[in-house]
């Protein structure tokens, strides 16, 4: 379970260079429970990014308090990393490592994990994101879609609670964008809870449980897809004609 009381996390000097504080998140209290499948919408600038990275200690809030199975963020960052996987919009600004089992094993290693798990969790990391065998390539030498499919690897082998995932969508083709929703779908079926930062519901709303939408830094739509899509539309966000449950993809595909 990831809460939010009272959450607001400000930033300095970002309107027009005059040093005045800008609301990024606004007061905002939310409960994620364990397995929902949620999508975060909003415009660009709606505080999407700032929210979920409140979730695990990336940001610090003004004030308010975020937990992690109940136990305060800022009491064990440890915990709650583990708990929370992070995939960013750009997946190299998390890479550490130049192979992509180096990579995947980072997050493991800094547990203190011994190296037989380390490898096992590398290993049904990558296979869960269909990298088996490739723990030697060279990561700047990946695709696109590659780079996606290990940073999510990586958050992966972490066994989290709660994989949350910014923009994950952007720049891929259709056959990695393909991969990726079912790898989402994948999980979310096993128990993982999903959440996906998005200004296009498009991709994900028939995957999703509930939807959030930001505007200024506030909650404004709290609800179900079926109902959340119209509300949305009017907030800069791309909405669907209808709702479809994503098709699976075929043995072939990626």
């Amino acid at each position: 379970m990831i809460e939010l009381e009272a959450v607001t996390c400000r930033y300095d000097g970002r309107r027009g260079g005059d040093g005045e504080a800008v609301v990024a998140v606004d007061d905002i209290s939310l409960s994620i429970p364990d397995g929902e499948f949620l999508v975060v919408a909003g415009a660009n600038g709606s505080g999407k990014t700032t929210l979920v990275r409140t979730f695990n200690g990336l940001v610090t809030p003004e004030a308010g308090r975020v937990s992690v199975n109940e136990t305060p963020v800022e009491a064990d960052l440890v915990a709650a990393r583990a708990a929370v996987g992070m995939v960013f919009q750009q997946p190299r600004d998390q890479f550490v490592s130049a192979t992509v089992g180096g990579d995947v094993a980072f997050g493991p290693e800094n547990l203190g994990l011994a190296r037989d798990e380390v490898d096992r969790r590398v290993a049904d990391a990558l296979a869960a994101v269909k990298m088996t065998g490739r723990e030697s390539d060279r990561i700047a030498a990946l695709s696109g879609g590659e780079r996606e499919r290990v940073a999510v690897a990586g958050a992966l082998a972490m066994e989290p609670s709660h994989l949350v995932c910014d923009e994950p969508f952007t720049g891929l083709d259709e056959p990695a964008r393909r991969a990726v929703l079912n790898r989402l779908r994948a999980l979310h079926e096993a128990g993982t809870g999903v959440v996906v930062v998005t200004h296009d519901l498009r991709d994900v709303i028939g995957l999703a449980d509930r939807v959030v939408g930001l505007a200024d830094g506030r909650i404004v739509v709290d609800g179900p897809p079926e109902t959340a899509a119209a509300d949305l539309a009017a907030l800069g966000v791309r909405v669907p004609d209808r709702i479809e449950t994503p098709a699976a993809s075929g043995p072939g595909d990626p």
